[in-house]
């Protein structure tokens, strides 16, 4: 398996074959498992061995082809899986850290993310120091020594700022911090994630790795003492554990990501190009020459990524118009669907928030985010040209 190239990975790691010899992987869907005598009962709840299971908050076959799979692919030694992105990001946070600890995290983060650090981690005494994400100086002057975690989002959502993963381990792993990565939009096809420092990487698998808009997910990657002896503990005793049906699913969506994300890919590329140097709105997006750390993003992705963000002239009436009128692409929150989406940040995902908060973090009025989708790019195009007419 070592030798096996990326898609490869993605149709056959992982997969475990029930006596009926099945293709495609088998849903496990049970929440018990049944012990042929009371001491080997006690055997398994004392040390479960490989493919060993007792109950399916703790592990079943088809989420541990699901972890497998995916950990395969980002190339750490384990993983595991969640009910959500969010119980992913809070469980990676909250197993490890304690009243005292210390976190220092990037400040452009989605709404979600940007609640647990300002209000959940403070309010059980753990101290968090926000920076520019951008600026590898804030980080050296913020992380300290006892400092427990830091936290970022590989390309922030959604103003798309990339960081510089590797600059931020360094100086975290100077101080013995583990770094803790939000992956989303690199997506573990475009991640080198690991390679460049990470020790802790997070994905919503509700976005790409599903990829089709029909179940929740999470999973953190990472080494298997952190996932069995620090995160496995946590999650099993707060129960957000994944679905066999939904592990299904993802398992599925995992046989055409490459795909899928390379091809969305060049589809973003293609509309940022056709909308960039029209004055109705500004582009941004990782792929294009003027992007402030497009350089740094070629380096780490190799690409754009599959969202670009649009800042509308005219402010939030203008950009609500130009919503109204899109008639392919989809008004929804999601992304890394297989449909083109586009949502208003200002109102929805980043609608908590204060306005100086949303000033500071780039989110204007005028601001869109579109994903993406496998549409005809040209059909694409023409829809946004249609709706930027329409304003």
């Amino acid at each position: 398996m070592s030798d096996w190239k990326t898609r490869t990975r993605l149709v056959h790691e992982g997969v475990r074959r029930s006596g009926y010899g099945e293709v495609s992987e088998a849903i496990f869907l049970t929440q018990g498992f049944v012990y042929d005598t009371a001491e080997q009962a006690e055997a398994r709840f004392q040390a479960a061995g490989e493919d060993e299971y007792i109950y399916a908050r703790y592990g079943n076959p088809t989420v541990r082809m699901f972890e497998e799979r995916i950990a395969g692919l980002e190339g750490t030694e384990d993983g595991f899986a969640l009910a959500s992105g969010m119980a992913a990001v809070n469980a990676a946070l909250t197993s490890m850290l304690r009243a005292g600890d210390h976190v220092v995290s990037s400040r452009a983060l989605f709404g979600s993310c940007l609640y647990i650090l300002e209000e959940i981690l403070p309010r059980f005494g753990v101290e968090v120091t926000f920076v520019d994400g951008t600026d590898v100086d804030q980080w050296r002057r913020a992380v300290r020594r006892g400092t427990k975690a830091v936290f970022f989002e590989t390309v922030s959502n959604p103003v798309l700022e990339v960081i510089d993963v590797a600059a931020v381990a360094e100086i975290a792993h100077g101080v013995g911090a583990t770094v803790i990565a939000d992956n989303v939009f690199a997506t573990p096809i475009f991640s080198r994630a690991v390679e460049q420092g990470v020790d802790v990487v997070v994905y919503s698998a509700t976005k790409h790795i599903d990829g089709q808009g029909r179940a929740l997910g999470g999973v953190v990657l990472g080494t298997r003492e952190f996932i069995r002896k620090t995160l496995e503990p946590y999650v099993k005793h707060t129960g957000a554990a994944m679905s066999p049906f939904t592990a299904w699913i993802m398992l599925k969506g995992m046989e055409t990501l490459d795909l899928r994300v390379r091809a969305q890919s060049a589809t973003a590329q293609r509309l940022a190009e056709a909308l960039d140097g029209d004055a109705r709105v500004s582009v941004i997006y990782p792929g294009l020459p003027r992007h402030p750390q497009h350089d740094l993003a070629m380096r780490q992705m190799g690409q754009g990524g599959t969202v670009l963000s649009l800042d509308i002239a005219g402010g939030q009436p203008a950009a609500f118009r130009f919503l109204n009128a899109l008639e392919v692409v989809t008004i929804s929150n999601n992304l890394g669907d297989a449909k083109s989406i586009v949502t208003h940040p200002a109102t929805t995902t980043h609608q908590r928030l204060p306005d100086e908060a949303k000033a500071a973090l780039g989110i204007t009025p005028g601001l869109v985010r579109l994903s993406a989708g496998l549409e005809d790019p040209d059909d694409l195009v023409a829809d946004l040209r249609r709706a930027l007419d329409a304003i």
